[in-house]
C-alpha cells in the first residue's frame, strides 16, 4: 500500500492495483492557506475511486469530475449534500451529459455501499457531510472528512457537550473493526483542545497506522503530538507527512520507505 499526501485532507492511496482519493481540492480554495499538491497520473485503465465527504471548500472541488475525461474506469463516491453543487445546469456548464450522473453514487451516513469491487461504509460527520471507512482486498481505510471532537473557545457548553457526544457515538462504531490506516483530524485551530479528537480515536479504536490531517501546514503539530510522553504507546503507529506530494509505502506492518513523488 502506498500512501501520498497531497495536501490538507487530500491523500491517494494506492493498493490492489486501485487507486483512492479522498478529498481532493486544488489547493487554492483558501487563499490565505494555499497549497500545491498534485495528483499523480495513471495509466488511463487504472481503477480510480474519488471520495468527496462533504462540499466545504477545502474538501471538494468540482472539476475532479474533469478527470472523467481521462480515466474510463473512474467512480466517484459523494457525501449526499455534494450533489447541491452539482445540478443539471452546473454539469452542463462544465461540459457534461446524462453520461457521467452514471459514474457518481450519493452516500449517506450510517450505509454501506459497493462501487466496482469497493466496500464503502459512512459514519455521520460532527461537522458535515460523512466519514468513510473504505475496504478493498481485505484492507480497510478510515477517512475522518470532518469528524472530529470540535470543542470551540466561545462556543455554548451545550453545543460543545453534543459536539463530544456524537463523535464518541460515531467512534464506537469503529471499536471493533480492523482499520489498516486511518486518517484523523488534528485542527490547530482548536488551540488546547487540538488533539481531543485523536486522543480518543487512539485510545478506542485499534487502528494501525494513523495519519494526522487538516493541519492547515502546521505540521510540527504531529512531531510535537507524537513526542508526548503519554502517546508512547500509540508512538510508532503515528505517520508523519510534513511536505506535500510526499509518499510512504507500508509493506505488511513495516513503513519500506518515505519518498518524494
Amino acid at each position: 500500500m502506498k500512501i501520498i499526501y497531497i495536501h490538507h485532507s487530500t491523500f491517494c492511496v494506492e493498493t490492489d492495483g486501485k487507486v483512492l482519493i479522498f478529498d481532493y481540492y486544488s489547493g487554492k480554495g483558501l487563499p490565505s492557506c494555499e497549497y500545491h499538491g498534485r495528483i499523480p497520473d495513471y495509466p488511463e485503465d487504472t481503477p480510480i475511486y474519488v471520495f468527496a465527504s462533504h462540499a466545504h471548500r477545502d474538501h471538494f472541488d468540482t472539476r475532479v469530475l474533469n478527470w472523467s475525461e481521462k480515466y474510463r474506469n473512474i467512480h466517484f463516491i459523494f457525501a449526499k449534500e455534494v450533489k447541491k453543487k452539482l445540478g443539471a445546469s452546473m454539469l452542463r456548464r462544465m461540459g457534461f451529459g446524462e453520461e457521467i450522473q452514471q459514474k457518481i453514487t450519493y452516500v449517506r451516513p450510517g450505509q454501506a455501499y459497493e462501487v466496482a469491487g469497493v466496500s464503502v461504509e459512512t459514519l455521520l460527520s460532527t461537522d458535515s457531510g460523512v466519514a468513510f471507512l473504505v475496504t478493498v482486498a481485505g484492507r480497510t481505510i478510515y477517512h475522518a472528512g470532518d469528524l472530529n471532537w470540535w470543542r470551540w473557545e466561545g462556543e455554548t457548553e451545550e453545543f460543545n457537550s453534543s459536539q463530544e457526544r456524537n463523535y464518541k457515538r460515531q467512534i464506537a462504531h469503529l471499536k471493533d473493526r480492523t482499520i489498516d490506516v486511518s486518517f484523523v483530524v488534528v485542527d490547530p485551530r482548536q488551540e488546547e483542545d487540538r488533539f481531543l479528537g485523536i486522543d480518543y480515536f487512539l485510545q478506542q479504536v485499534g487502528s494501525g497506522y494513523v495519519v494526522p490531517m487538516h493541519l492547515w501546514k502546521q505540521y510540527d503539530l504531529v512531531k510535537e503530538y507524537r513526542e508526548r510522553p503519554e502517546n508512547e504507546s500509540f508512538r510508532e503507529r503515528i505517520l508523519v507527512f510534513d511536505e506535500e506530494n510526499q509518499a510512504v509505502v507500508l509493506v505488511g506492518k513495516t513503513v519500506a520507505r518515505s519518498i518524494i513523488i
